[in-house]
């Protein structure tokens, strides 16, 4: 029915997108500073149009589905959603900073293949002060409740220039004590949010990637050492790799940071995606003059996975480690 695609490189691994970040909605219960995305008026997802658009992801693809906001838990469906997604065979992610997940805790349960626990200091008063609500509790309470639950969430810390400091103690206090693996999430700079990450900090980074359940992308360090992306020869597969839709039912393009075009879904999204128009804005991935420089971990991530380069293989080891020692665990 559609033509085939012209490949963007003659090394790219895959054709299909891998990945969706489902915007659930861009509703947030929490003020971070380094975010602007709970600053957006926003509905939330429709579940008629999930339950469609999950059926034409399946057909795309896609194998990993993330629902994501915002704060994806104020969607009174998301547990619901969860579940059917990994009823279809998707492995299914969920962040949140856990003010809303013992409630849904039962729900949730065994439903997220991967669910991370938003945390970024050891001390109650910085973490909170930095979220803007008081959520630090909330997320030792959630592992508690996870743990007897019989699922193993994972402590995801943005790492700033000012809380390095504070990994070791997350680390030993709380991930140590209760088997977590502690994801190192370089902070990023993007629409003048957020900063960019010093270099300083680069070395101590590689040696905490070296310990036992630690999970750092080393790959994201190498990019910004390299200058970020480089519109001459990008590194960014945002659009090949994956599918973006807005909480309003839109296909978002080429990525959400960028949002330039959003492409009507209206029940077609495995047409949509394959239209005239999205090939068009596939082919703008990496190449805009916005995209100079970045280093958006959401999509550099996944890009890392589908073009046989020098970071796939840097991305490699790390993301093996991670599966082995969450997966083995369980």
């Amino acid at each position: 029915m559609f033509g085939k695609e012209k490949p963007i490189d003659a090394m790219l691994l895959r054709s299909k997108p891998v990945l969706c970040n489902y915007y659930l909605t861009y509703r947030c219960n929490a003020k971070c500073s380094f975010c602007d995305i709970w600053e957006k008026p926003s509905p939330y997802a429709d579940r008629e149009a999930v339950v469609a658009n999950l059926r034409d992801l399946k057909r795309l693809g896609v194998k990993i589905i993330d629902f994501t906001g915002g704060e994806p838990l104020l969607h009174r469906q998301a547990a619901e959603f969860c579940r059917l997604a990994k009823t279809m065979g998707f492995v299914t992610t969920l962040t949140t900073n856990a003010l809303l997940y013992p409630k849904n805790a039962h729900a949730l349960a065994k439903n997220v293949d991967m669910l991370h626990f938003s945390l970024d200091y050891a001390d109650k008063e910085l973490h909170d002060a930095v979220r803007g609500v008081p959520c630090f509790d909330f997320v030792l309470e959630s592992i508690r409740i996870a743990l007897s639950l019989g699922e193993r969430p994972d402590i995801l810390f943005t790492v700033k220039n000012d809380n390095v400091s504070h990994i070791e103690r997350v680390y030993e206090e709380i991930c140590r004590p209760n088997h977590l693996i502690l994801i190192l999430n370089p902070i990023f700079a993007y629409n003048d949010v957020g900063e960019s990450l010093s270099f300083e900090h680069f070395a101590l980074l590689r040696r905490w990637s070296k310990k036992r359940d630690v999970y750092l992308n080393t790959a994201f360090l190498d990019l910004r050492e390299d200058g970020g992306n480089r519109i001459d020869r990008p590194v960014c597969r945002a659009g090949t790799s994956t599918v973006v839709v807005s909480p309003e039912n839109t296909l978002v393009m080429p990525c959400y940071h960028l949002g330039v075009k959003a492409l009507p879904i209206a029940g077609r999204l495995y047409e949509v995606w394959h239209s005239d128009e999205a090939r068009k804005w596939r082919q703008t991935e990496g190449k805009l003059p916005e995209c100079e420089g970045c280093a958006v971990n959401c999509y550099m991530n996944p890009s890392f996975g589908v073009e046989l380069n020098r970071y796939f293989f840097r991305a490699l080891p790390s993301t093996t480690k991670y599966l082995i020692e969450k997966y083995v665990w369980a």
